[in-house]
């Protein structure tokens, strides 16, 4: 069964959008990788003062190694390149592929690596905790941040079996964004605490009304928060709490990786108590399968309470994204699962817009038009419903 039960149109695959205004702001929203990455290297070519770059994978296929040319063509011409890369997500990618941009005066820093692990006498602490932000800074104007990683994802992937093949590209769907604006000096700061952060050094404790989420009531907002372990963060349980527990209508929930845990699948279910429609769009198979089995173990508990829950087929889902009463967006990093909720660098973006919304909105309806509505009457092999389990058991180590 396909759906479209949003009160969107899913009339095209909104690769990229037009530029929206949001308090002073503009942002183009990219749901494909193609569209993203000829954005960001026609910028880091423009770049005249500094270009600098945050991700979880950097890798070396073609479009990384396009990026990576561009960093380092910046470094050539004297600009401020760096580029913060999570040594974990990155694990595949060859050494000699970021020596090569160091040699070309690019400043490279390796996230939390092996070596310092053994170095600091911390080897669980250190390794557990990983970079998932995915951020590029251009300048003083220019910012982008989102869920997509530098790399080539899917385009060979297992189960393109459907006319949508035939779109441009074949590769992952997400939701990344694209700002110009006074807010990206913001976004300038939160890379240079991470960055001052992944290199040792002390970063300042952020104010209670930060670290609880407190928004001001303004028609139109943009806020930004760095979600992670400790006072210089807010957590991103509590960003997606805070917005959730305000809804009066409905949430939409489109995630990679769902598994919502304590207070934030608390929320979830409060609101189907308080009659809020929830809906939530998840992958139909997903590149971590035992993630997805631990998202298939609350099926049934979301289903009875109302929740409404949608695979996506054909295409990768790797989408970060939650809308309250077509007004609220929040958009970043963070999925929903515990490791991103609890343990991760993450960076999230509080959306305020109601053009916001509803661009984003109408994202998710293409999703949901290439999507099958689960049944609560379904049932599953005992083996499966034993495979999920064990994985909701093993979900803080996924």
């Amino acid at each position: 069964m396909h759906a479209s039960s949003t009160a969107d149109t899913p009339s095209r695959s909104a690769a990229k959008m037009p530029p929206i205004l949001v308090a002073g702001n503009e942002l183009t929203i990219y749901a494909e990788a193609a569209p993203l990455f000829e954005s960001m290297i026609m910028d880091i070519r423009s770049a005249r003062r500094r270009v600098w770059m945050e991700t979880y994978i950097f890798a070396d296929d073609g479009s990384g190694s396009r990026i990576a040319e561009e960093l380092s063509a910046a470094a050539q011409r004297r600009l401020d390149a760096r580029l913060l890369y999570d040594s974990v997500g990155s694990m595949l990618t060859e050494k000699s592929f970021f020596s090569d941009m160091r040699d070309q005066g690019v400043d490279v820093h390796a996230y939390h690596t092996f070596f310092e692990a053994l170095r600091h006498f911390s080897p669980l602490r250190i390794m557990n905790r990983r970079d998932h932000r995915k951020l590029l800074i251009v300048d003083d104007e220019i910012v982008y941040f989102g869920g997509m990683n530098i790399v080539d994802h899917g385009r060979d992937f297992r189960y393109l079996n459907t006319p949508e093949e035939a779109a441009p590209t074949v590769g992952w769907r997400d939701f990344h964004v694209r700002l110009k604006g006074p807010a990206a000096q913001q976004v300038a700061a939160s890379f240079e605490r991470s960055w001052d952060q992944a290199h040792g050094r002390p970063i300042s404790v952020r104010p209670r009304a930060y670290r609880r989420v407190h928004l001001p009531q303004h028609d139109e907002s943009i806020h930004f928060f760095d979600s992670g372990h400790g006072l210089g963060y807010s957590r991103a349980d509590r960003v997606f709490r805070r917005i959730l527990r305000g809804a009066q209508r409905e949430a939409v929930i489109a995630m990679a990786y769902f598994v919502p845990v304590r207070r934030v699948l608390g929320a979830i279910l409060r609101l189907r108590r308080d009659r809020r429609r929830v809906l939530v769009v998840v992958p139909a198979i997903g590149d971590i399968p035992l993630v997805r089995h631990a998202s298939q173990y609350l099926y049934r508990k979301l289903l009875n309470r109302g929740v409404r829950i949608f695979e996506r087929s054909n295409r990768m889902l790797h989408a970060k994204l939650v809308i309250v009463d077509k007004r609220w967006t929040i958009c970043g990093s963070s999925n929903m699962d515990p490791r991103s909720l609890w343990i991760n660098q993450e960076f999230l973006a509080v959306i305020k817009s109601d053009a916001f919304a509803r661009a984003a909105r109408s994202i998710v309806a293409y999703e949901l038009h290439h999507s099958r509505r689960v049944s609560p009457n379904e049932t599953r092999p005992i083996h499966i419903r034993m495979l999920c389990g064990l994985a909701w058991l093993l979900r803080w180590w996924l």
